[in-house]
């Protein structure tokens, strides 16, 4: 009888630490691609602009890809074999792109993985809620391994590409992949309807009627543009300074491994009052112009990896006080289209500048300009939140519903 019991009680411990390795390793996949793909690419003998125009296309791709499978997900009530799907399908893809030797192919073979890559974070975090709300469980202990994972596979990665290459890149890729998807394999099957609704229309037309909300969302895309721009060409400056790999990968890991914390101490002290998180979003976004300044100036690939610990407190304060302030000026039944247009506006749309403009900006004047670019939008983005904080403080600010006619 004792070893039945055993028995029964280590089949949830062994879907817990199965979804705990899902978390660490489908986000380990995804930072070598995010960090690593495009010094593959420059290598392959892409330039700044050409490398930009294809990073570019992710996002766009992201609009379509999203909610067909948010689609797939509703028809089969199992967000893990879909994620096995888009898995299986990315380990395919994933070896076209190394056999590929034409442009055209390569673009080809881009929009397919781009159509199963962008969701895949979105995906396992529904199926991480899921398990999490049927256990009792908090979300954010199984997140935490995802951003181990991140940081962690982003080292690994760096030292790997160094001594062996793209090979050895996509070798490292396909392993991780393999096994987050093994772990997903793991799992005890759960028939369960994710709980994200479709967006519906009217609110999502309603909530672009909202001047201020939408205020908001434009003065945080000036913000969200030149963070874009430094995820995607961040790499590539540390190797133009002569900088490895590996400093690529220690500069994510730096980048990285405080935000769990940075997250902790929001949700703990900051006080939930529109006024005061504009006040925090100004100082969020002057400290993203101290990081844009300070990369202008570096001369050694080394500055530039201690330069990405501020990225833990300018990413984590930007999004946590983004969104809060999202739910603070829609009223409730319209937050959940808030929500989707905030993260489509700074998600998708700055993803896709980002890779046009500052790609041409790399390309034709060099990194330095684009930090510098990158500072004049983010002062122009923090003077504007601190006018509108400004009128909010004086004439105050409550959100009305509009009801259908």
């Amino acid at each position: 009888m004792a070893h039945l019991q055993s028995d029964h009680l280590s089949k949830p411990i062994q879907s817990l630490l199965s979804l705990k390795l899902l978390n660490f390793f489908v986000y380990g996949a995804m930072v070598i691609f995010a960090a690593f793909f495009q010094l593959y690419l420059q290598e392959a003998g892409m330039n700044k602009l050409e490398i930009g125009l294809l990073l570019s296309m992710g996002p766009i791709i992201s609009l379509a890809a999203n909610p067909f499978w948010k689609y797939c997900n509703d028809r089969q009530q199992n967000t893990r074999y879909v994620l096995v799907l888009m898995m299986c399908g990315l380990l395919l893809v994933g070896y076209l792109i190394f056999l590929v030797d034409t442009y055209r192919m390569l673009y080809w073979s881009m929009i397919l993985f781009y159509f199963l890559q962008t969701p895949m974070l979105t995906q396992s975090n529904t199926l991480t809620l899921c398990y999490t709300e049927s256990t009792g469980r908090r979300f954010a202990s199984f997140r935490l391994w995802g951003s181990l994972g991140w940081a962690i596979i982003a080292v690994i990665a760096g030292a790997v590409m160094d001594e062996s290459g793209a090979l050895g890149m996509f070798l490292l890729f396909t392993m991780v992949l393999i096994l987050a998807t093994s772990s997903a394999l793991l799992l005890k099957p759960l028939h369960r309807a994710p709980d994200t609704p479709w967006l519906n229309l009217w609110e999502f037309t309603r909530s672009l009627k909202n001047k201020h909300f939408v205020s908001f969302v434009i003065l945080g895309m000036l913000v969200a543009i030149p963070s874009s721009m430094n995820a995607m060409f961040m790499p590539l400056f540390i190797t133009d300074l002569g900088g490895s790999k590996l400093y690529v990968g220690l500069a994510v890991f730096v980048s990285t491994i405080l935000e769990a914390g940075i997250f902790i101490l929001l949700r703990k002290y900051m006080r939930r009052k529109i006024t005061h998180l504009m006040i925090c979003m100004v100082m969020v976004s002057l400290l993203l112009a101290l990081r844009w300044m300070l990369m202008a100036e570096v001369t050694t690939s080394l500055q530039i990896v201690f330069i990405q610990i501020l990225h833990a407190v300018t990413f984590g304060g930007f999004f946590y006080v983004g969104t809060q302030l999202t739910t603070l000026f829609l009223p409730r039944p319209y937050r959940s289209s808030g929500q989707a247009v905030y993260t489509l506006l700074l998600g998708g749309i700055s993803g896709m500048i980002a890779g046009v403009f500052g790609g041409w900006l790399y390309q034709y004047f060099g990194a330095v300009t684009m930090y510098k670019i990158c500072l004049m939008l983010t002062l122009c983005g923090a003077l504007g939140f601190a006018a509108m904080g400004y009128r909010l403080y004086r004439h105050g600010y409550t959100p009305v519903i509009n009801h259908k006619e």
